[in-house]
């Protein structure tokens, strides 16, 4: 984890191997901040904050680290041995889709991120067209699909009793 510290290009770990980060789009990088700051918005008088893509997430035991594009924590951050940039508790998950990634995240990103004991929520922003998808993990360990598609649509966060309007998201994107 030091030289991905020190290097001068972002990089996730998985099972022993780095994968170099490529840069997003323009319209990928306006959604991951306008979906952090909604979320920051709405959680703003409660125990949650929300991160977004510079903050690491270790997956397992040493197993992966990833940088996801949007994370929401409530209460105390859980660092990875005193790490401050590495978290292990996030309650939610978002992923802004991109064409080089999408079947990563909607796969082996999300059965790796299914392992995460604390994760509720696991949000798939689409960048292409007024689309989120959402995925709510229910007590028996099950995982609930839903999806908001469309003008006036919403995306309703049962996990952190938020609502998040489409048209609001996708404001001066699409």
């Amino acid at each position: 984890m030091e030289a991905d510290r020190k290097a001068e290009f972002r990089s996730e770990y998985l099972n022993g191997v780095v994968y170099a980060m490529s840069g997003g789009s323009h319209g990928h990088a306006r959604l991951i901040a306008r979906a952090g700051g909604l979320l920051e918005s709405l959680l703003e008088n409660g125990p949650c904050s929300t991160t977004v893509s510079d903050l690491r997430l270790r997956i397992g035991k040493r197993n992966a680290y990833v940088y996801p594009d949007v994370m929401v924590i409530c209460g105390a951050a859980e660092y990875d041995e005193g790490a401050t940039d590495i978290v292990k508790n996030p309650v939610l998950v978002a992923e802004v889709l991109s064409p080089s990634t999408e079947s990563w995240d909607r796969g082996g990103k999300f059965a790796r991120y299914q392992t995460v004991e604390s994760l509720r929520e696991y949000v798939l922003i689409s960048q292409d067209e007024m689309r989120v998808e959402w995925f709510t993990k229910l007590p028996d360990g099950d995982w609930r699909y839903a999806v908001a598609e469309g003008p006036g649509a919403d995306c309703k966060l049962a996990e952190l009793g938020v609502t998040i309007s489409l048209d609001e998201l996708y404001r001066k994107i699409l």
